[in-house]
């Protein structure tokens, strides 16, 4: 019993903290001090809600797209960019 309620005292704190720290204009369904009064006032309830229904999506940057050439010239981007910053670093450190 004493597991089940560190983890929801765990659950809460993270979950309180995250919408604190989440930006004003990133909040979905309600307000961010609506969201910090239901977290604060119902520990449990309001932080699954958070994560359900509350927390702004994910950042589908990593993401590749589902057209395989699409996919593969993100990927050659990418690593053309990587590529670039290494000789960038080196470059830096030979002046």
């Amino acid at each position: 019993m004493l597991y089940i309620a560190l983890f929801a005292f765990v659950l809460w704190v993270l979950c309180f903290a995250d919408a604190i720290t989440t930006a004003d204009d990133q909040f979905r369904n309600l307000s961010k001090e609506g969201w910090l009064v239901i977290v604060l006032l119902l520990p449990l309830v309001g932080s699954v809600l958070w994560l359900v229904v509350g927390r702004p999506p994910k950042d589908p940057g990593d993401r590749l797209p589902a057209d395989p050439e699409e996919a593969e010239f993100v990927r050659r981007c990418r690593e053309r960019a990587e590529e670039q910053r290494r000789e960038g670093f080196h470059g830096h450190d030979q002046e």
